[in-house]
């Protein structure tokens, strides 16, 4: 390749470079949607209570009685991540999978396994820090049936964070008096 050549490639690289790089922007970019509002309003809950530690501890042996396993967990930072593993298999998935595969001569891989994940933060709110805000976040991870990734989705189902706070509630009132 001549070096005029080299030179026009090198400039069509950087200019499509540039062109690729969008600017962040307050308004468009790190403003709160009313949907993200909601969905963490659905996802955190305020518990009157200053000890962090007992939250999180809580917040793990909920989630190991419901068949996750602890990650990682760093109490002095208020972050707790645990997952489990399911099955992901679909029976219309693999029934498009077939059809995709004898008549098309196509493959679209199925769903076979997923991760389950669970991610648990805390932090100090309210007047002069008397309460703790725990906020919990649940998505699954789902692999092929050749064990690739194949799509991370965020689990929104509202009952099922209402599910978790309420046994949360539970597990920290009898804890707090010893039952």
């Amino acid at each position: 390749m001549s070096r005029s050549l080299r030179i026009l490639a090198l400039q069509l690289s950087g200019i499509l470079l540039l062109a690729g790089c969008a600017a962040v922007t307050l308004d468009r970019d790190l403003n709160l949607t009313p949907e993200m509002f909601a969905q963490r309003q659905m996802q955190t809950r305020r518990f009157e209570t200053t000890d962090e530690q007992r939250i999180l501890r809580t917040c793990a042996a909920l989630l190991q009685d419901t068949g996750f396993n602890i990650d990682e967990s760093e109490a002095r930072l208020g972050i707790l991540t645990a997952s489990k593993n399911r099955d992901a298999t679909d029976p219309v998935q693999w029934a498009v999978y077939l059809t995709a595969a004898i008549f098309l001569g196509v493959p679209i891989l199925p769903d076979e396994d997923q991760v389950m994940k669970a991610f648990v933060t805390t932090r100090p709110v309210g007047t002069e820090g008397r309460q703790v805000a725990v906020r919990v976040v649940f998505e699954r991870h789902v692999f092929n049936t050749e064990h690739h990734l194949a799509k991370i989705e965020a689990l929104n189902d509202p009952k099922m964070y209402q599910t978790f706070f309420e046994k949360l509630s539970k597990a920290l009132f009898l804890e707090a008096h010893d039952i």
